[in-house]
């Protein structure tokens, strides 16, 4: 069969089988002709069931050659192996030849963060006598208290407000829920904009539980925390180039920076693997040092004046 045939079968089988959205059919049914154009450039003449891996080994190097980067080639990727799983499904072919391909390695870009003072700093410029000087302190408290997503920040409710045990509930990626501690500054900020979030006569309909409001009684938008963050960055003097996830950044840092443990800040943040939350352990040298210096055992020694 040509690749024309077997891809029509694969998006049936996406559609039908797997009810895959549209969005996933377009993107795999896509990486698949991407590798049948290649062995059409290549003028391999052979059928889809004696490709072998070195050929595919070929078509990830021609993608690099094209300039792709790293997560791109890993997505076509993908598609490609989803496609050969389903030709071994069918009986179409024995042998997966994308079956021991391993994915192009992603480099872990170290996010920015701030440090301790520069958020101090943050936290501290807000007009308390403003509604929105106060939503906006309390808003960013949560934000920095608790390592939220935007999406998370802006789509929190009340409903989700568990301040008599100190935790807040919020809706993850894949509607995952999960509790996190909220502190008691954060605490007294947020309890102090609700107060006068009450007191709102025009909170639009389905808006009700929703937090944090705009002066029109909706929620707050990605671009509109966003503009908060560059301009309160501006009038604090922070040289960096923040957004609302260098908030996220640097809750994770700073609680690992303080020597806590990695599971718990991974279950914090809502990550599936502990390998993304590794990420904040980009410590700067001197506390290294200091770690090494004060825990490491043969350091003990020579400290407790044990070293011969």
């Amino acid at each position: 069969m040509d690749f024309h045939s077997l891809i029509k079968g694969f998006i049936a089988y996406m559609k039908l089988e797997r009810s895959f959205s549209e969005h996933s059919i377009k993107a795999y049914s896509s990486d698949v002709w991407k590798l049948a154009d290649f062995i059409k450039l290549k003028e391999w003449d052979f059928n889809v069931g004696q490709i072998e891996p070195e050929h595919i080994r070929n078509f990830i190097n021609y993608l690099n050659e094209l300039g792709l980067g790293a997560a791109t080639q890993s997505r076509i990727l993908s598609g490609v192996k989803a496609f050969y799983k389903y030709l071994v499904l069918e009986d179409i072919i024995v042998d997966d030849p994308t079956e021991l391909i391993e994915s192009p390695k992603l480099s872990r870009k170290i996010p920015d963060v701030m440090n301790v003072q520069e958020v101090w700093d943050f936290l501290s410029c807000f007009d308390l006598s403003t509604p929105h000087g106060r939503r906006n302190k309390a808003m960013f408290e949560v934000l920095y208290a608790c390592g939220l997503r935007v999406s998370e920040l802006i789509g929190l409710q009340i409903s989700d407000l568990f301040f008599d045990v100190g935790f807040i509930r919020v809706i993850g990626k894949n509607d995952k829920q999960r509790l996190i501690p909220i502190g008691e500054e954060a605490v007294k900020h947020v309890k102090f904009y609700l107060d006068e979030r009450r007191l709102m006569k025009n909170i639009k309909k389905g808006e009700e539980d929703i937090v944090f409001l705009n002066k029109r009684g909706r929620r707050l938008s990605r671009i509109m925390i966003f503009y908060i963050v560059k301009e309160t960055a501006e009038k604090v003097g922070i040289q960096k180039n923040i957004s609302p996830h260098t908030f996220r950044h640097s809750f994770a840092t700073h609680l690992v920076e303080g020597g806590a443990d990695l599971k718990a800040v991974q279950d914090m943040l809502g990550h599936e693997s502990i390998t993304t939350t590794e990420i904040y352990t980009h410590l700067d040298k001197e506390y290294l040092k200091d770690v090494i210096d004060t825990f490491h055992p043969r350091n003990e020694f020579r400290n407790n004046g044990l070293s011969s």
